[in-house]
């Protein structure tokens, strides 16, 4: 990509940032100030529909070889995995971290190759989540939105904006989101607004659970419009862009699990809105939804892997034995064996079952460019298949992370092996869009044929009805 074609405001990640902090004090809520505060936030669907082949000149580039890919981004997995424990027993944000992750290319993994990314496919890009989440569950958890934004300018049809932001991406910048609103707010009201401004629009509003965005570049955000439309609003946090306004983020998350992902509160005060940065929600990709949960999913496959990965190396070297056990080495127990066995083919299950469901995905994306009908089945399959994906690999990921602990005793429980935070974390994802509605959803539409929710919403009371059109 030639420098012409690169917007005005981007600028090569080359290295990590330094201005977001990196530790925190546990439950001490830490908050950058000022005009930017750029610191945080299955086979049951046959549906079988073959999608008519794209005429966009990106669509369908020579396959990229995952081999290639794993040379690429294994290294800068195994380095962010070093220091994991530590900053897991100090509260220790991954900003450097996700700074390798920018500098590396990771931020553009599915960007076509002609527009400086490496071209993954969405099983591909699953595929290294699931490895980067063995590496540090949080790092994977955190870019999260960034991946969702760049599969909806993916999606999009051909244009300028969505030329820039490919631009963007391949230069390393980071999109975190902002959706969940603050307070006691009712079921799927929006307070967080837009208010029109003489070039474009401001945006005001808190928000929580805000992943990623402490390490981002910009800020996917939903608000309402002026004229009532629920829309997308990309919120730059780079200094020069919020002087009329404020975008203050807070790690201020206060789960047992997941306390590294930047998952706090973000408050937008007038911060400024390019009207070409705002979107209508209703015409985002149409596998968001299935797209944002199969990464949850890959993060639970992750920290299976991991527990599997501690497992077989904490009994590889322990030295002490049970009088009562089947042989005075305990890498030679027979029982012991079998236990991390176990572990093992949960985990290889857990990966496999991502996998699988990541596959329907990337039919959802082939479809862009056929009929109504095929994209609308492609749709539902998606969101099937991610919640067959979300209820099996729950399961397995907290079985693994509890057996964990059968196959060592009472030492493994020391906090300074943080073997703990395996269960913390999984416990922390399997709690996001909660897992106890999903099989009652599989199954009314098995049985009934009926529509699985494509979107859902927290908050108060009954969700108001739709204005008549």
């Amino acid at each position: 990509m030639s420098s012409a074609e690169i917007p005005d405001d981007v600028t090569q990640t080359d290295a990590p940032e330094t201005g977001a902090p990196t530790r925190v004090a546990t439950g001490a809520p830490t908050t950058r100030r000022g005009a930017a505060a750029h610191v945080n936030a299955g086979a049951a669907v046959g549906l079988g529909a073959t999608p008519a082949p794209s005429s966009r000149p990106d669509s369908a580039p020579a396959p990229v070889d995952f081999a290639v890919l794993a040379a690429k981004y294994r290294p800068v997995f195994a380095r962010i995995a070093e220091g994991s424990v530590e900053r897991e027993l100090e509260r220790i944000l991954p900003a450097e971290q996700i700074g390798w992750l920018k500098a590396s290319g990771f931020t553009a993994v599915r960007v076509p190759v002609l527009a400086g990314g490496d071209g993954a496919s969405l099983p591909q890009l699953f595929r290294l989540l699931v490895e980067l989440a063995a590496a540090d569950s949080h790092v994977a958890q955190a870019i999260r939105g960034h991946l969702g934004f760049v599969e909806d300018r993916l999606y999009a049809p051909e244009s300028v904006d969505r030329d820039e932001w490919l631009a963007r991406f391949a230069a390393g910048q980071l999109v975190g989101n902002a959706v969940t609103e603050i307070g006691a707010v009712a079921l799927g009201v929006t307070n967080t607004r837009l208010d029109a401004a003489p070039d474009g629009f401001t945006i005001t509003g808190s928000k929580f659970y805000t992943t990623g965005s402490i390490f981002a570049e910009w800020i996917d955000a939903t608000a309402v419009s002026p004229d009532g439309v629920e829309v997308a609003a990309l919120v730059s946090t780079a200094p020069d862009s919020t002087a009329s306004g404020s975008v203050e983020i807070s790690d201020n998350w206060t789960g047992f699990g997941q306390r590294l992902t930047g998952s706090g509160t973000t408050v937008f005060t007038a911060a400024p809105v390019q009207a070409a940065h705002v979107y209508d929600f209703s015409e985002r990709f149409p596998y968001q939804t299935a797209l944002y949960q199969l990464s949850l999913v890959a993060v639970l496959a992750g920290i299976a892997r991991a527990a599997e990965r501690d497992a077989a190396d904490q009994v590889a070297n322990r030295s002490r034995a049970f009088s009562h056990g089947n042989s005075p080495i305990t890498r030679e127990d027979p029982q012991i064996l079998d236990i991390v066995g176990r572990i093992s083919a949960d985990a290889f299950a857990a990966e496999a079952v991502t996998e699988r469901a990541a596959q329907s995905l990337q039919r959802a994306f082939d479809a862009r460019d056929s009929s109504a009908g095929v994209r609308d089945r492609a749709k539902r399959e998606t969101e099937i298949e991610t919640a067959q994906a979300q209820i099996v690999v729950s399961q397995l990921t907290l079985g693994v992370t509890t057996r964990l602990f059968d196959g060592l005793g009472a030492s493994a429980t020391s906090t300074s092996s943080s073997l703990d935070r395996h269960w913390r974390n999984a416990r922390t994802v399997t709690s996001h869009n909660p897992v106890a509605f999903k099989a009652r959803i599989v199954g009314d539409y098995l049985v009934n044929d009926a529509e699985p929710p494509y979107e859902w919403y927290v908050g108060v009371g009954a969700k108001p009805a739709a204005a008549p059109k």
